[in-house]
Parts: C-alpha cells; sequence; structure tokens
C-alpha cells in the first residue's frame, strides 16, 4: 500500500524536483520509504515515484521503483495471493530478490503479459514500463479499491492515486470541468472516468490503459465488468449449495486479507456485513482480533451493538465515542482529504475510526460491499415497485401520460418542488420500453431536480450517464440497479471514501466482501437467494447466524452517519457564512446567485426540502477555495 505518481513527458523538461514535489504531496500514503526515478526512453523521459507503506516485505528489497528484465513498476495496493503466483513462477525458472508481491507482479508480466493480471487476487493500481516494447502498461484492480487519476494534454501525461499529486506539476492545467461539476451535485461524487479538471481522468476499475511511446498511442482495455456476471446465465445450485460456497469464498477471501508483516484489524459496525468479516477471523483463532468502532454522543450509534457483537465474538475490542466537537473538526479538512468535491458525510467517522484504529495496527479490514453484492439497501425494493407500477400503463397510453405529467408539472405552485422532481422523474421514464424505462427511472431518482438544474448552472446541464450497456439483458430491475451501483456509488463514492480516510492516517483498508471471486459467484445467483422479499442479504444472514445468534442481529440498519444538517444551522453554520456568499458564489459555475442564496435561506430556517444540494453546495465552495486558487 503507497501513493505512486509519475510523468511521461515527450518534451523531457520535467525535473527529477518536480517528481520529488509530486511524491511529497502523497507522503500520508507512504510515510515508510520514497523512490523517485526518471528513465529516458528515446522520444520520451519517464518519471516513476513512490511513498511508500511498508506492509509486505517491509525490508529495503520492496523498494520501488522496482526495476527487472527492462521492465520498471510502482505499484499501489497487495496481491494477497502473491505467494501461490511467486511459486509457480519459481517452478517455471524464476528466481526472486525479495520476498515482495511487487516483485511477483513483475515477473508474471514479464511470464504471461497481460493475461497475469487475470491471476491477481487482490487491489492493485500500477504503472509498468516495459523498455522491450517501449510501452507504458497501466491496470486498476476489478472492484476499484485502489484509485488511478492521469492528466493528458499535448506532450505530458501525469498520473497519481490522489488528484493532489499532478497539482504539483508546473504544466498541470487545472481548468474546472463543467460536466465533472454536474455530476457531483447529482451524485454527490465525480464518478470515474471523470474527474473535476478538464483533460483528466479516472482510469475505470478493470481497466488497462496502454501507451505506446513510439507513435502515442493509446489503448484502453476491459478485462473485467460486473455486468458480465450479472446478466450471465443463473447458477442451477441448491440454496444449501450456494451458501456453503459463498461460505467458502467468504472464508478464503477474508483470510487472504489477513496477509501481512505488519498488525491487522477489523473495523466493527455490529451490523452483518463486518459481523461475517469478524466472525469467520475470529473463529478458531488463537489471538484475540482486533476491532474497532467509533460512536457518537448524537445521531446514529452503532457502538453498543458492535461492543455486544465483539463481546460475544471475544474479540480485543476498542470503541471511541466522539464529541460533536471532535467530529465537527473534520469538515474544514474534507476539502484537502479528498481532492475533488465529495459530499458524503459519513466520511467524519470514517476517517475516525480510522485514527483510532492506527494507534494499534497498520491495516484495517473494511466491510463495504455487502449491500450492493448481497441486496442489502430497502431501496431496491421500492425502486421495484415503482418500476412494476408504470410497467402497468399500457404502451399505447405512455405517450398520452408522458404529455399529462407534463400538463400537470406546467400548472404546479413554485413551491411544490418535491412534486415536481417525482412527477419530473416519471414523465422522463415513461415513455419507454420496459428495459429503457427502468434505467430511465434510476437516473431521475439520482439526478438533481431541473428546477435546480435550470436557475443553478450557467451551462446546460446534463443527466448522470450510468454506463450500462443498453444490450444487457438482466434478471430484472433490481439487479440492474444493483450492478449500477456497484459500478457508481460503490466505487466512486464508498470506497473513495475509505482510501482517502484511512490513507489520511497511513493506513491500509482492506475490502474482504470485494473479492472478485466472492462477487462474480454471487452475481450469479439467483436473486430470491440474496433477498426473499421478507428478507435481505438472506444468505449472507443466513452465514452470520451460524456464529452468531439471530436474535441478537434482529435489528434496524441504522447506517453510519452523523447530524450534519442540524450542525449546518447551528455550530458549522458559520462554514455557510464564509464560504457561502455572493461574493464566493461569483465565478464560472453558479448562474444565478441569488436563487442560491435564497435557497441557502430556507435551508437555515427549515423550510428547503432537498437538504442534500446545501451540503453539496458547502462541500464544492470548500473545495473551490481550496484547491482553484494555485
Amino acid at each position: 500500500m503507497c501513493g505512486i505518481t509519475g510523468f511521461l513527458d515527450f518534451k523531457h523538461l520535467t525535473t527529477k524536483e518536480v517528481l520529488s514535489d509530486m511524491v511529497t504531496s502523497l507522503r500520508h500514503r507512504g510515510p515508510d520509504d520514497t523512490g523517485c526515478e526518471i528513465i529516458e526512453a528515446g522520444n520520451a523521459s519517464i518519471g516513476l515515484a513512490q511513498a511508500r507503506l511498508s506492509i509486505i516485505d517491509i525490508s529495503h528489497s520492496g523498494h520501488q521503483p522496482m526495476f527487472f528484465d527492462g521492465l520498471a513498476i510502482v505499484f499501489n495496493g497487495e496481491i494477497y495471493n502473491y505467494a501461490e503466483i511467486r511459486q509457480e513462477l519459481i517452478e517455471r525458472g524464476h528466481q526472486f530478490q525479495s520476498k515482495s508481491d511487487t516483485e511477483v507482479i513483475l515477473h508474471a508480466y514479464r511470464e504471461w503479459g497481460l493475461m497475469a493480471i487475470n491471476k491477481f487476487i487482490g487491489m492493485f493500481a500500477f504503472v509498468i514500463h516495459d523498455s522491450k516494447k517501449n510501452e507504458l502498461i497501466i491496470s486498476r484492480d476489478r472492484a476499484g479499491v485502489k484509485p488511478f487519476y492521469y492528466y493528458s494534454k499535448g506532450d505530458l501525461f501525469l498520473f497519481g492515486s490522489e488528484l493532489k499529486s499532478l497539482l504539483q506539476h508546473p504544466r498541470f492545467e487545472a481548468h474546472i470541468s463543467a460536466a465533472a461539476v454536474h455530476s457531483f451535485f447529482d451524485l454527490g461524487y465525480v464518478p470515474a472516468p471523470q474527474a473535476i479538471f478538464e483533460n483528466t481522468w479516472k482510469l475505470l476499475p478493470g481497466h488497462t490503459l496502454k501507451i505506446n511511446l513510439n507513435d502515442r498511442s493509446t489503448q484502453d482495455l476491459v478485462y473485467w465488468d460486473v455486468a458480465l456476471f450479472y446478466t450471465a446465465p443463473k447458477l442451477t445450485v441448491s440454496y444449501e449449495e450456494a451458501q456453503h460456497e459463498v461460505h467458502e469464498l467468504l472464508k478464503s477471501s477474508c483470510q487472504y486479507r489477513m496477509v501481512s508483516d505488519v498488525p491487522v484489524g477489523v473495523f466493527l459496525s455490529g451490523g452483518y456485513d463486518s459481523t461475517a468479516v469478524a466472525a469467520i477471523l475470529q473463529k478458531n483463532r488463537n489471538e484475540k482480533l482486533k476491532t474497532f468502532t467509533i460512536g457518537f454522543e448524537h445521531g446514529n450509534n452503532e457502538a453498543p451493538y458492535a461492543k455486544q457483537t465483539a463481546a460475544y465474538l471475544g474479540t480485543d475490542h476498542q470503541e471511541w465515542i466522539c464529541t460533536n466537537v471532535e467530529a465537527k473538526s473534520i469538515v474544514p479538512d474534507l476539502p484537502y482529504f479528498f481532492d475533488e468535491p465529495f459530499a458524503d458525510q459519513s466520511a467524519i467517522p470514517t476517517i475516525l475510526v480510522s485514527r483510532l484504529a492506527r494507534q494499534s495496527v497498520t491495516v484495517a479490514l473494511s466491510a463495504d460491499g455487502g449491500d450492493e453484492i448481497f441486496a442489502g439497501y430497502s431501496r431496491y425494493q421500492e425502486f421495484s415497485k415503482r418500476i412494476q407500477a408504470m410497467q402497468r400503463v399500457p404502451h399505447l397510453l405512455r405517450l398520452p401520460a408522458k404529455h399529462l405529467l407534463s400538463v400537470v408539472c406546467a400548472v404546479l405552485p413554485q413551491g411544490e418542488v418535491a412534486t415536481m422532481h417525482r412527477l419530473q422523474g416519471m414523465r422522463g421514464a415513461i415513455h419507454n420500453n420496459n428495459r429503457a424505462l427502468s434505467l430511465a427511472l434510476y437516473k431521475a431518482i439520482h439526478s438533481l431536480p431541473l428546477t435546480l438544474r435550470n436557475r443553478v448552472f450557467y451551462q446546460a446541464s446534463p443527466t448522470p450517464s450510468f454506463q450500462i450497456d443498453q444490450s444487457d439483458e438482466f434478471a430484472n430491475e433490481i439487479e440492474m440497479a444493483m450492478a449500477i451501483d456497484f459500478k457508481f456509488y460503490l466505487q466512486n463514492d464508498i470506497l473513495t471514501k475509505v482510501d482517502r480516510a484511512t490513507m489520511s492516517v497511513s493506513l491500509e483498508g482492506r475490502e474482504p466482501l470485494l473479492d472478485h471471486r466472492l462477487i462474480e459467484y454471487v452475481a450469479r445467483l439467483p436473486y430470491n437467494f440474496k433477498n426473499s422479499g421478507q428478507t435481505q442479504k438472506r444468505i449472507l444472514k443466513d452465514i452470520v447466524h451460524q456464529y452468531v445468534p439471530e436474535a441478537m442481529m434482529n435489528r434496524p440498519k441504522t447506517g453510519f452517519s452523523v447530524p450534519i444538517f442540524r450542525w449546518l444551522r447551528s455550530d458549522l453554520n458559520y462554514l455557510i457564512k464564509e464560504y457561502i456568499s455572493p461574493e464566493k458564489l461569483s465565478h464560472e459555475i453558479f448562474k444565478d446567485v441569488d436563487f442560491v442564496m435564497n435557497i441557502v435561506k430556507k435551508f437555515e430556517k427549515g423550510d428547503f426540502y432537498y437538504k442534500p444540494f446545501i451540503w453539496r453546495l458547502l462541500m464544492f465552495q470548500m473545495w473551490y477555495c481550496k484547491w482553484n486558487s494555485r
């Protein structure tokens, strides 16, 4: 685990001092070691740099950039099955100088080329320079656990684990992308492949980017896509067979993520996902597993449940009940940690629990992905009900219904914004075939209300574009929503949050529920194995009940949140006053500043219905003042 950064400069102008500045900005990701090298590759110079957090082979043998047989690499992440791959390579005649997984990647690439990626179980973002082919190979893991940004304009290509490293380069042009801004206000994050600046992108998970240094051509290759498994034929297995296989995959995934030469712990909330991880790892374990949880004076507080679960499992549990003052102190630092506008308020407790864990361990397992993989969100059922209701409208009546909804929206009073948003979403979805109807309604649900969109922004603001092929045939609308959530919300929100929060304190976060073997298998199971109609996460819950009594786990889902909107009307209201004013809003993004200020006044009085817009507005303005002043 670490931070990586570097460049490809066809003008040979970037100095080692600049490369050093780029990697220094990532020292929080890797405080144990730093490496910087510039390679002259004919018509281009290549900069490779790494800030290392030593996890596997903590000796100097794991130093990067690492070189082997005309290859050079910088690598962020872990290959959990590196020992098995290493042994296979030894049997093929390879000799190793270290015990690191980084060296295994180099040898595997030399042996199998890009096909080596299919052997890797892990999280990764790496850059390999192949001097024999004069190519740059860039690859990101299947689920998108590890981040990768890049910038390409003219004769310069930059890359980094975080956007702040690219900003250190004097030729980086920080022009805001209007499309990315609109996506942020719709979703609360900037989805890959977009990035907040123009000519800047995030490499999509499951993708490999090849750059030919001779002719500067690029290839974006897809080696894994979760939608392929949701649309594949369902497995013909009994529920009992499926439960056994999921259990075995969970055990394998959890055990792999304990591979480390430094202490490892688990984030424990008391819910089913983290309980599954902690229970599986504590079972038949001689020493006590270290578990960590955060509690709050107000808001959702899962600490008592986590403490009860930890006591039953027998873990070495640490709990921190945070004061509101401690939680609120995180907010001003969020723009620095996240580089882009980012509006998931649960980043606050995630940073706090990371700080707690870092006092005892260097690696923490986080049980993200359970809701997306095992159909745990209650909104899936509500989405399905809406689709079924709209599908009951005969096709011949859908166009007239669309016109009727347009008339209703036109005559609604301006104050009925929430009702208008729902009706506009139905209007946009209803005149479609069933497949397109589901996608259109999903987009409408995750879009900024048009009454806000058209008044707030200068440029025309498109609705989100969810990368689901229209030809994909899902078993039902819920599995389509699950695939979209995996590719958008999970990857761009949840995993971004956990990566930046853990890395802010030099803590490696690992995701056992996002092992691709588990994802591929569960996606192909019949939907009623995951959700029976009465029970969400059915198969996962039945596995957990083998470790923890159902009566102990049978409680409402609470989530991991803080009362941010109450704070914004009280103690944190100073941030609104500081960052949301006519003067601060007078830039290239916002068209009707008076309209925006009126929204803020309504919110402060408790009259504004679409509260997420206020938090997103504040996060955008704080980010803008932090990063757009260079």
